[in-house]
């Protein structure tokens, strides 16, 4: 595939399409998805470069299936049509043959309708070429460490029943962190579709502050109930639970959701707690690996109670309810909480003696049908007093249920939200992120 002709992807994926439509034998349906990339990546570590380059990738994902069975293949896009075209007809003959072979799936959902899509967001990036000396004029003489990744990102879907949808973007991301002589550090994201120099100036202001803070000395906290700020970043880890046993109408009906008291009434959130999935923003697709399209938006938790759950078709035709448009796994694509009405400026004295969160990782549920969640604090985390950042403090274990911290002791949300990119880069970038205010809760369980 050429650098410089990224409309090959598409080129590609359209004859491949045609192709299989008119091998396709009587009785067999199938579908193809295409992911594929070219992004600048740019590593950086104590504030210089160390690794940088262009990659140019794409995949095909070929699925068969006839007689209530299915099977697939992933192949590579080479920009060659004869070797393309040969890794599509060979995978479409070993999967003609493994298909005998495998067992029934009742609930297998089959190509249906023949609608189409086609979306192109093109965004403003920084040029290949100034990548570098673009991120790294901001933080001069800093300990900066990070990594950018920006460029464009495809993705298509096509199946026998004539159904068809693209979709590309221009993204980028930067996930970095600034470190302190002591190694603490301040962590940071940086992401959209077009970069604002000033806006990033901003960023890593705000991250020099924090950085002159880390550099007291730090308070040991013991453990126990503290009122607590949670900035965004901190509450998009909370909300990633949500995707692993929460919103899964499967899960639900598995009796794997920490929501199930939520969903059987139980239980409620907190009335200034609600949830959607919003694909307005244009970040991710809304097509799903059946090529279903999610509503642009869909209310997930209104006001402290369980509107609607994600359901894909698969769940659907075996749980009986009716699918919209959630993904395979049923997971959250581009979340986004509701704005509260604490102001950025009132944060410290609303919080007056408690602790200021800014990150959180190694989530994990520690009793997830109670929904509760243990987890360590992370980066520029801070003791405050009477409205004012005494010091900075050593890292927590938590463990506390998002019925309290979502519920009956959530203080309010910021006026103000904040996207948390996705950033992850195994095998692919990785699309969308969430939308989300701080928070302020009453009391939080430290327990180490």
């Amino acid at each position: 595939m050429n650098n410089e002709d990224i409309s090959a992807f598409e080129v590609v994926f359209n004859q491949l399409f045609e192709c299989l439509l008119d091998k396709k034998k009587p009785g067999e349906e199938f579908n193809i998805k295409l992911n594929g990339e070219r992004s600048q990546f740019t590593r950086f570590n104590r504030g210089k470069v160390r690794q940088t380059g262009v990659v140019v990738d794409g995949s095909i994902e070929l699925t068969l299936m006839e007689n209530q069975r299915s099977s697939f293949r992933v192949f590579p896009i080479s920009g060659n049509w004869e070797i393309d075209w040969q890794f599509c007809y060979n995978s479409l003959q070993e999967l003609r043959e493994e298909l005998q072979l495998l067992p029934i799936d009742p609930y297998l959902v089959l190509p249906s309708g023949d609608d189409a899509t086609r979306e192109i967001y093109s965004g403003n990036l920084l040029a290949d070429e100034v990548v570098a000396k673009t991120i790294l004029e901001a933080v001069t003489e800093l300990d900066f460490t990070g990594f950018y990744a920006g460029g464009m990102v495809n993705q298509g879907y096509a199946d026998s029943s004539g159904k068809k949808h693209w979709f590309s973007t221009d993204t980028f991301t930067l996930d970095y962190s600034i470190f302190t002589d002591s190694g603490q550090a301040v962590k940071g994201f940086f992401a959209g579709n077009n970069w604002n120099d000033q806006a990033y100036i901003d960023k890593i202001s705000q991250a020099k502050q924090q950085l002159e803070l880390l550099s007291r000395p730090s308070k040991k906290i013991p453990r126990g109930n503290y009122k607590t700020y949670f900035a965004p970043a901190a509450v998009a880890e909370f909300l990633t639970m949500l995707s692993w046993g929460g919103l899964s109408e499967a899960d639900i009906q598995q009796g794997n959701s920490a929501l199930a008291m939520l969903a059987s009434q139980e239980k409620m959130l907190c009335s200034k707690f609600s949830l959607q999935e919003n694909f307005q923003t244009g970040l991710v697709p809304r097509f799903n690996e059946w090529g279903e399209i999610a509503p642009l938006q869909l209310n997930l938790i209104e006001k402290g109670a369980l509107s609607n759950t994600l359901v894909n078709s698969r769940t659907a035709k075996e749980y009986g309810k009716t699918a919209n448009g959630a993904n395979s796994s049923e997971s959250l694509r581009s979340p986004q909480i509701s704005r509260g009405n604490l102001a950025s400026e009132q944060i410290l004295s609303s919080l007056d003696t408690g602790l200021y969160v800014s990150n959180l990782h190694y989530l994990n549920w520690s009793d997830r049908p109670s929904g509760r969640i243990t987890g360590m604090t992370r980066y520029a985390c801070f003791w405050v007093a009477n409205g004012e950042i005494i010091a900075p403090i050593e890292d927590l274990r938590f463990d506390d249920s998002l019925y309290n911290f979502w519920g009956s002791k959530l203080v309010d949300f910021t006026q103000e939200c904040e996207f948390i990119p996705e950033v992850g880069t195994y095998e692919s970038r990785q699309l969308g992120g969430s939308m989300v205010p701080g928070m302020l809760v009453e009391e939080f369980t430290y327990t180490l």
